[in-house]
């Protein structure tokens, strides 16, 4: 089970989603249990899955991989020496709080300054408009913000500019931490391509001092949508083999 944009508990198998206020420690695996009698369910971060279905099916078999999801938030899992890594809480890898600007913007976490509350796709989208940045008669999201910026719009390169910027300070925190080999990135903002990666490789040169750090390598997803998904069928075959 892929809990989206949560904080979860393994112990209790329970889900806190960030946006869904109605969810606060929801028992989501004793829901689920009825609905699958005799079969094991597994609770796991969307940003888990996503890592562990690049890791098995994407082309990136390296030794410590952070997987991000860059959408509507910034979630992350880790796959170490070929297995998902979730910590005792089943949080491990949430690089969408890391803080990165001790004096940045609220977070919906509770936080200030985290990756989430800049380089999200709604984030970015606050900025450029609080900088003057209209979308005129289309919709005011990320994607259309991507159109201007692709046009060339100063306001919104440079939204694209800072949300890149965090999420290196995160990446390169996180390599100093792990000794990554490998980030790769998904998710709606990610699809914006070189608007995103190609800032975001200059910002990790930038700030990356220790040649180990230097040498994280950063992709954009091979699998898309269908990542998640596979790294969560990778943790069900799992299971099941285990009963």
């Amino acid at each position: 089970m892929s809990t989206g944009p949560a904080a979860a508990d393994r112990a209790p198998g329970t889900v806190s989603p960030v946006n869904i206020h109605a969810w606060r420690d929801f028992g989501i695996l004793d829901s689920l249990r009825p609905l699958l009698p005799g079969r094991p369910a597994v609770l796991a971060g969307d940003g888990h899955c996503m890592a562990l279905g690049e890791h098995w099916l994407g082309g990136y078999p390296g030794r410590a991989l952070l997987g991000m999801v860059v959408s509507t938030g910034v979630g992350g899992g880790l796959v170490i020496d070929g297995r998902v890594h979730p910590g005792g809480s089943g949080n491990a890898g949430h690089i969408g709080h890391i803080v990165v600007d001790m004096t940045g913007p609220s977070c919906p976490c509770g936080g200030r300054g985290c990756v989430e509350a800049i380089a999200s796709g709604p984030a970015m989208v606050r900025w450029a408009v609080d900088q003057g940045w209209t979308p005129g008669e289309r919709p005011g999201d990320a994607r259309t913000l991507a159109e201007d910026a692709r046009a060339g719009v100063p306001l919104a390169v440079a939204a694209f500019g800072r949300g890149a910027t965090a999420l290196a300070a995160a990446v390169v925190s996180a390599t100093a931490l792990v000794d990554l080999d490998d980030v790769v990135i998904g998710g709606g903002v990610a699809a914006a391509g070189d608007l995103l990666f190609a800032p975001l490789r200059a910002a990790v040169a930038e700030l990356a001092g220790l040649d180990f750090v230097r040498r994280v390598r950063i992709h954009t997803s091979s699998l898309g949508n269908d990542a998640g998904l596979l790294g969560a069928a990778a943790l069900a075959l799992e299971a099941a083999a285990r009963q």
